[in-house]
């Protein structure tokens, strides 16, 4: 099972990297641009867009799977029996490898820097389609980034006197004499040294859930990850422990963690790669005394809607279920592909706090993606939020979706309470210093 190619578009649709297909004809990866291409111009709104796209023109069943970032599509070619998931796995990979190298990934960034993006392809993806190298840890030790290749450029030069050049022996083969490729641990370098020891974990939860629209949640699931920042000196032997490392489930490690450790004691054991890493993914199980299995909504919208003819009035109350403070909340109501105006008026607790703009929220209408969007950045505990309004339409009977979607963030915050209990640091004598942070999103639905 493989990856045909992967194949880089701009925001107008035209290739800007793409990798080589050897064995298939030239109009292969044609084909499925244009596809991709028609999709796009014929989704009836932004995001409406199938993930996967089959291709009918071809005598062989084949189909893209493309994601969209920074403006751009990726789009990796499948063929035969391959699973999606395969290449929507490697599309997160290289996209995460690019943040990893370039911070920012746009369309200028990667015309500024084709020779790496190439490099990175070959050794991500060989020529049979299999993923190969994904490890940043690895990679950086087979692709220079473009600071170190800078920095090289501007310390190496044949004019100056004593200075081997490549052709001699010079530094660029010699980082990779004591990089990952010499190391008995293939996920981290040999011989790491840091002034400051310190590894920081991020708890990152995230609340994907439907509401009905009588207000009861269909489904409702959390899912959560324990991204790492490691910068420790030589080979650090590290155990995590838990509190409640019950509420973790369908749990999927790194590489480094010991699984036959958490079999038996629940306790994340693991020598930690160099830099920023995922230690594992999970998802949250609520306690079993629970009548139903879906997590709390922490929040509630009350919608009331009147269609009419050419437009329709609405009137949306949002409420807080927390304690704590929800920051950039964002709620998005499509109002149909045939809507030309919205006009909006905010008000919280019931007095009017302004236009747009105000400190408690504002409201936007996209004429190109015909989308109502109200955002809120900091919504407390007490008191309601309320969006009245109107628009209007070209048609007698306008067709809006009907359901709201709804995203925002609660800092120091987590849905299953999970607590760290300690971390112990062996086979080395120094101090570390060790930080935990929690944070929370959500994306819901909430249907009309």
């Amino acid at each position: 099972m493989a990856i045909d190619g992967l194949i880089i578009l701009d925001p107008t649709g035209r290739p800007i990297i793409q990798s080589s297909y050897t064995t298939y004809p030239a109009a292969y990866p044609l084909l499925h641009i244009e596809a991709l291409n028609n999709a796009l111009a014929k989704a009836p709104r932004e995001g409406s867009v199938d993930p996967v796209i089959y291709v009918e023109e071809l005598s062989c069943s084949s189909a893209c799977c493309h994601v969209e970032v920074g403006g751009m599509r990726f789009l990796a070619t499948i063929s035969g029996d391959v699973d999606p998931l395969i290449a929507f796995a490697f599309l997160d990979a290289f996209t995460e490898i690019l943040q990893d190298y370039f911070g920012v990934v746009s369309v200028a960034t990667l015309k500024d820097n084709f020779d790496i993006v190439y490099q990175l392809l070959e050794e991500t993806l060989d020529s049979s389609g299999h993923p190969l190298t994904t490890s940043p840890n690895l990679l950086s030790d087979i692709v220079l980034s473009p600071s170190l290749i800078s920095k090289l450029l501007a310390s190496v030069s044949p004019a100056t006197p004593g200075v081997p050049s490549v052709r001699q022996g010079g530094s660029f083969g010699s980082n990779g004499a004591s990089g990952a490729f010499t190391s008995p641990i293939p996920w981290r370098k040999a011989g790491v040294r840091h002034n400051h020891n310190e590894i920081l974990f991020d708890v990152v939860e995230e609340m994907r859930g439907i509401v009905g629209k009588n207000g009861t949640t269909l489904v409702s699931n959390v899912f959560g990850k324990i991204e790492s920042n490691s910068k420790l000196s030589g080979t650090p032997d590290l155990t995590l422990t838990f509190t409640n490392p019950n509420v973790m489930t369908d749990c999927a490690f790194h590489p480094c963690v010991r699984l036959q450790k958490w079999t038996r004691d629940n306790a994340l054991s693991f020598v930690p790669p160099e830099g920023r890493f995922i230690l594992a993914d999970y998802q949250y199980r609520p306690p079993q005394s629970a009548v139903v299995s879906n997590v709390p909504i922490p929040l509630s919208l009350k919608a009331n809607m009147d269609m009419g003819e050419f437009g329709g009035t609405f009137a949306l109350t949002l409420t807080s279920r927390l304690i704590k403070v929800m920051e950039n909340l964002e709620l998005k109501f499509y109002l149909g592909e045939d809507a030309t105006s919205a006009q909006c008026t905010l008000s919280s607790a019931g007095s009017s706090v302004g236009s747009v703009g105000s400190a408690d929220g504002s409201w936007s209408f996209n004429s190109r993606t015909k989308t109502l969007q109200w955002e809120i950045l900091n919504m407390r505990s007490s008191g309601s939020w309320i969006l009245r309004g109107s628009w209007t339409s070209k048609i007698k009977a306008p067709r809006p979706a009907h359901a709201f979607q709804i995203r925002f963030e609660i800092p120091s915050y987590s849905f299953s309470s999970l607590k760290v209990d300690q971390l112990r640091l062996s086979s080395e004598t120094y101090k570390m210093y060790k930080g935990v942070r929690m944070r929370s999103k959500g994306s819901i639905e909430w249907r009309w």
